[in-house]
């Protein structure tokens, strides 16, 4: 199993969260589509819901107010040593700040902020929370990747901020895309979804969770009052499907294939 009690390097993908309008409808959602169980941290943080697998934490939701303007999302945070320095690395290489930076009792600090293509995505400095403890196995998060309708700016941005290395999947028209590595290992996904992307969905971070077989989890996502954007297909990487919660959140449902592909 995959699990981690150390912090994530600097620039890799760390936590991931749920902005809901419903909350409670979540809860029961992701309990059953993934086994996880949840704990109520109460009103000192909002009422922040955390999620765990095993025991160990995956992610997180709080509550999407009505007059946010804001639709439900999965977000993704990044892991810095020090969320001041990285919000005006940032903002000097073209990003928005969303939420400024702020501590988090002893559990850390994060800012919010839009890259310059206008993918939010969220910032973590570690202190009494690390970030996942469990991650790349079944029913936990095994993927982030930005889907830009900006491609050489968003490469630029992360490569500048992060110190990403960036390795070319795939560099054709029709399928651009670039992962991002740190210390050697590839750590989050670049794709140029100019394309392909409707006029009215901005460029975004999408979050895959690992699951042992998508179909089930599929037939279990509409029993739960979610929808399926797009059915489960093989790849070269898995195979996948886009899916929505019943409030609306996007998410994507990843399966390791056998390596003969059967």
């Amino acid at each position: 199993m995959t699990t981690r009690d150390t912090a994530f390097a600097p620039g890799t993908p760390c936590w991931v969260d749920l902005f809901s309008a419903d909350v409670d409808k979540a809860k029961v959602f992701y309990t059953n589509i993934f086994g996880w169980t949840f704990e109520d941290s109460g009103e000192e943080f909002g009422g922040y819901v955390s999620f765990f697998s095993d025991g160990h934490a995956v992610g997180g939701v709080m509550q999407n107010a009505p007059d946010s303007g804001i639709p439900d999302v999965w977000s993704t945070y990044i892991s810095t040593e020090d969320v001041n320095a990285t919000v005006t690395a940032a903002t000097e290489a073209g990003a928005q700040v969303i939420v400024p930076a702020m501590e988090v009792s002893d559990l850390g600090s994060m800012a919010v902020l839009a890259d310059p293509a206008g993918a939010a995505f969220g910032l973590w400095q570690p202190g009494a929370h690390l970030g996942f403890g469990k991650y790349n196995e079944p029913n936990s998060v095994t993927w982030n990747e930005t889907h830009s309708k900006d491609f050489a700016a968003s490469t630029s941005f992360y490569s500048t901020v992060f110190g990403w290395e960036l390795e070319k999947t795939s560099d054709i028209d029709d399928f651009r895309y670039y992962t991002g590595q740190v210390d050697g290992e590839p750590v989050a996904g670049v794709m140029d979804s100019s394309t392909f992307l409707p006029a009215e969905v901005p460029s975004h971070w999408a979050v895959y969770f690992s699951v042992a077989d998508v179909d089930a989890a599929l037939a279990k996502v509409v029993e739960l009052g979610g929808s399926i954007v797009r059915p489960a297909e093989d790849t070269p990487f898995g195979r996948i499907a886009d899916v929505t919660d019943p409030t609306g959140a996007m998410f994507k449902l990843h399966q390791d294939l056998p390596a003969d592909g059967s």
